[in-house]
């Protein structure tokens, strides 16, 4: 059973305390992280490395990097992963798929992210190829299989992915959670949720995962909505639902960023706020990139940058 912080809102009956109980709440200090990806173009790399210098002061526990467009896994994702450690100074974990590379090419990119010192690796099936092509004996299935091979190689800290409203192509619910058992007991420590707006189907996801006996951390994904035309396109991809109320929240706003970022941080502190008070100790930021949202954020969330980085 895990103990949840008591709420700092529940015997606040006007506005006026809800506003002082909320903004001097005394939550448990989550740990955080973040999500980048490889910038295609040197317009959006300065952009991302401006990104970068504004998230450095949150001082996360460390920032993972999706892979690349390319073909290898490691394209644009293994350099990214060294500057963001050299230059910037994090601890980052390399995302690793293996839907389109060899089991030597894996192989030879985790003895490289080793030798390199890379120690956190978030390992992921991937996309299949788009021209159906179907993995051979010479190819990982499952991401089970690759953490199962990471393993062999190095002590890594795996994290796999979660899917709180079940991952798009599962045939049901309990075999998504088998799924992710499966990846577990070959040796993953973490499970980052994918995005979920309906804070309640995260609830049941944990449940579930206690339930099937899945002993793991959980970070939950967080994606603070800037974009909510582009969050519907990729949100469609990868199964994640929009509720309507969230829809809502935006109409109208196409042509007013000011206001979607305004509402985008303020529905993400406050489903980060309830994850904090349910016990969830972890929250894993998608950032597109981006920083001012997430770092807006987590000032609601009561995180503040630290002033070395802040000034």
């Amino acid at each position: 059973m895990i103990d949840k912080p008591k709420d700092p809102l529940a015997d606040s009956d006007t506005f006026a305390e809800r506003r002082v109980a909320w903004l001097g709440e005394r939550l448990p200090a989550p740990r955080i992280s973040f999500e980048f990806f490889p910038p295609k173009t040197e317009g959006a790399e300065a952009k991302f490395w401006e990104s970068v210098t504004k998230l450095q002061s949150l001082q996360p526990s460390y920032v993972s990097v999706t892979c690349g467009a390319g073909g290898n896994p490691a394209e644009g994702t293994a350099s990214l992963v060294t500057r963001l450690r050299e230059d910037a100074g994090f601890e980052a974990a390399a995302h690793l798929t293996c839907a389109t590379a060899s089991k030597t090419e894996i192989e030879d990119i985790a003895r490289a992210y080793w030798h390199d010192g890379v120690r956190r690796i978030v390992a992921l099936r991937g996309d299949r190829p788009k021209d159906g092509t179907q993995p051979g004996a010479n190819h990982h299935r499952y991401a089970a299989d690759l953490v199962a091979t990471l393993k062999t190689i190095g002590d890594f800290d795996i994290a796999v992915a979660g899917y709180p409203e079940i991952h798009p192509e599962a045939k049901s619910a309990d075999a998504d959670l088998d799924n992710l058992k499966c990846k577990v007991d070959a040796g993953a420590d973490k499970v980052i949720t994918q995005y979920c707006f309906e804070t309640d189907s995260v609830l049941r996801f944990r449940d579930a995962m206690v339930g099937r006996g899945i002993d793991a951390q959980i970070a939950v994904g967080v994606l603070p909505v800037q974009n909510f035309v582009l969050t519907k396109r990729f949100s469609n991809a990868c199964g994640a639902k929009l509720p309507d109320w969230l829809g809502a929240l935006y109409e109208g706003l196409d042509e007013d960023p000011e206001q979607r970022g305004l509402i985008g941080a303020s529905v993400a502190a406050e489903q980060a706020r309830r994850l904090v008070l349910e016990g969830f100790e972890e929250l894993h930021f998608y950032t597109l990139n981006r920083a001012n949202l997430t770092v807006a954020t987590c000032r609601l969330l009561g995180l503040k940058p630290t002033l070395a980085h802040a000034a």
